[in-house]
Parts: C-alpha cells; structure tokens; sequence
C-alpha cells in the first residue's frame, strides 16, 4: 500500500538533538593538525554552535514537504521516495539515488530543474518525472532484516519503479553508491533499466586490468585510497560497534560525515562553506540523526561485502544499456582508463568536467543536470 508521507518532527525531539550538542564535552585534539587528523576542531565547534543557536530545521523540513513524498512496501521494507511529474506529455522516468553519507537532500534544488525544465529556459520535451528513493536502511525509508548489499537494492529499486509506480522503461542516475546500485541495475535489470548515468565508479572486472596504463591505475587507486579507507573498514565489517557511539551523539555523527563533505568535494582555498552552506551540511546530518538511521545505513558496506565486494561475477558479461559518464576532476574515487571502461559499459557519452567533486548535485547542479538532458537525448 502507497501512502502520502510528511515530515513532522516534534519539538521535544529537536530540543534534545540541541541540548546534546550544546553539552557536547570537547576533548583535547591538535592544536595544529587542520583537517589532517580528521574533522576540524574549530570547524566541528563553529557549526555546532551555528546548530545550537541559528539553524532552523523546521525551514529546511519545509523544503523536503514541499514536493510529494510517499511510503510504499517493497519487499517487506517500507521505501519512502518523492515523486515530482515532469511538464512533458512523455516525461522521460528518473530513478536519482543517493550514496552515504548522503539523503534525499542532495537532490532538493535540482528536481524542478528536471521536471520542469521550461521554468528554467529549458524545452519542455525534456522534462523527467523524477523518482528520488531514499536507499533501504537510509533516511525515511525503513530497514531491511539484516544487512543487505547494493546488488538487492537494485532489486527493490526496480520493483519500485516497476510494480510501484508502473514505469515499464526508466532512466537511473547516481553517483557513490547510486552509481554502484545503476551498475546493478543495467545488469540485472536492463529490460527495464533503459539506461544508466554514473558520475563514480566502485564496481571492478572480475578479469582486473589488463594493460599497463589500467595497472598504473589499479595501484594508484590502491595508494589513494590508504587514507579513505578506515570507516570502510568498519562500516563494511563491524558497523554495529561503530553505532553505539553515533547513536548518542549528534556531534559524533557530524563530524564522521563532515570528514567526508570535506575530503571528497572540489573546494576553493580548502574551505568547506566555499561550497555548501551551514544549512544544507546541517539538513544531511539531521536525516541521519532524526530518523536514527546511522547505523542501519552503513550496513550497505556490510552487504556488499557479503555481495562479492566490489566486482562483478567471475562470468561477467558487458553491460549492454547505454551508459553515461560524468567525471568530475575531485572524485575521490579515481577512474580508470577508457579501455576498461569499454570492458565494462556500452558507453554513450562520457564527459570530463571542468570543477567538482564525489557530490555532484549539491556541488555543480547545472552541469549534472545538462550532462543528464544531453545523456537523455541520445536514448531511442
């Protein structure tokens, strides 16, 4: 059963996330370390007094009941997603998925871009009606059982689309674990799933790399990532001794997730707010913290684990859906070279971007969104 969902959070709930904060006990750190150690001391107290004293999360929740939410049951899992119906006689259907640590707010300001296109000076004829899931075990969606992977949340994700909403073609986008859930898609689901546009790339070739420039990647990827790679580790292995310090602590959450925003996003002179506002950083953190969904939504680490990791079947077969690439130049995760790519994808477009980072949507809106129309365009 689909039902109308609204978000309404009490007061008394609020009040406490901000009392939380406010009696947060700060504890020695680096005087001198930055970011380097981790999520900055005076950024961590400058945001969290802005949180206490001038964030309104009553405005931003606003902005989210603006749209139409819904509940559904897929699976014997409660989805939640916004629907938004394009202007066009023949919309062309959306799936925008989200990774961690993102929500649903990543895609806010661009969904009347892609619904109504005529708004903005666009044409029309190039309207979407936009699906924006929040992933299982993430934000307002329920949980699953136990942990699962990207792979059967594709699944879900289809029957979504599919038996929900009753779209027998759609287009999916994503960028961190949307794009591994499109790469699942296209190739689980591809008499549905038309198309795939990915702005990361987590999957690998069972076969690896094949050639010498594709080796020169694999090790630097590999090297790139010995910094990144602790809150994999964890999330991917024991994710519920994590939750038990994130539960209780607002600020604890904050700071896992500002590291991130920090580390992964395409910044002017090292300046987290030369990109995202206090507002919106504080909105992605109160999904988690609001719906107690910091736990359940690192099991997706755990789940692909389980899943295989990140490569395909030892049978791999190529991805036959077109496929759209967007490569923007800070992606923490780097990209391989062309010729595995051409291994993997049916690639239709592939466009390397001038600015920006692992955020696409909330760091350069435009150019997702005139990367995806154009990608559209292409599609029979």
């Amino acid at each position: 059963m689909t039902k109308p969902f609204k978000l309404n959070v009490s007061k008394d709930i609020l009040q406490e996330i901000n009392l939380k904060v406010k009696n947060y006990s700060w504890h020695e750190m680096p005087d001198d370390g930055g970011w380097e150690y981790g999520t900055n001391l005076e950024y961590m107290k400058e945001i969290s007094n802005y949180w206490v004293n001038t964030f309104n999360w009553k405005k931003q929740e606003e902005e989210i009941n603006k749209f139409s939410n819904y509940i559904t049951v897929v699976d014997d899992i409660e989805i939640h997603y916004i629907l938004e119906k394009g202007s066009g006689p023949k919309s062309t259907p959306l799936l925008l998925m989200h990774g961690w640590p993102g929500s649903v707010v990543e895609f806010l300001h661009i969904i009347q871009k892609l619904a109504h296109p005529e708004k903005f000076g666009g044409k029309k004829e190039d309207a979407f009606d936009v699906v924006i899931p929040s992933l299982p075990g993430f934000g307002f969606s329920g949980r699953p059982s136990r942990p699962i992977g990207p792979r059967k949340m594709s699944e879900i994700l289809n029957s979504l689309m599919v038996h929900k909403l009753g779209y027998k073609k759609y287009l999916a986008q994503g960028g961190d674990w949307g794009a591994t859930i499109c790469n699942w898609l296209a190739y689980d689901h591809s008499k549905t799933c038309k198309a795939i546009h990915i702005n990361c790339l987590t999957m690998r070739l069972p076969d690896g790399p094949q050639n010498q420039e594709e080796k020169d990647w694999q090790i630097k990827f590999d090297k790139d990532q010995i910094m990144q790679d602790g809150y994999r580790t964890q999330q991917a292995t024991k994710p519920q001794t994590l939750s038990y310090g994130m539960m209780d602590s607002p600020v604890g959450v904050a700071a896992w997730i500002l590291e991130k925003m920090y580390f992964w996003t395409d910044l002017k002179n090292k300046d987290l707010e030369s990109v995202y506002s206090k507002d919106i950083l504080l909105t992605n953190i109160m999904v988690y913290i609001l719906t107690k969904t910091f736990n359940t939504a690192s099991w997706i680490y755990y789940g692909r684990r389980e899943e295989g990791g990140r490569f395909f079947p030892k049978d791999f077969k190529k991805i036959q859906v077109p496929t759209g690439i967007a490569i923007f130049p800070a992606e923490m995760s780097t990209w391989p070279p062309k010729s595995y790519l051409d291994r993997m994808f049916n690639i239709k477009q592939l466009t390397k971007m001038s600015k920006g980072g692992h955020f696409a949507a909330m760091e350069q809106p435009d150019l997702l969104i005139e990367d995806i129309v154009k990608f559209a365009k292409k599609l029979p």
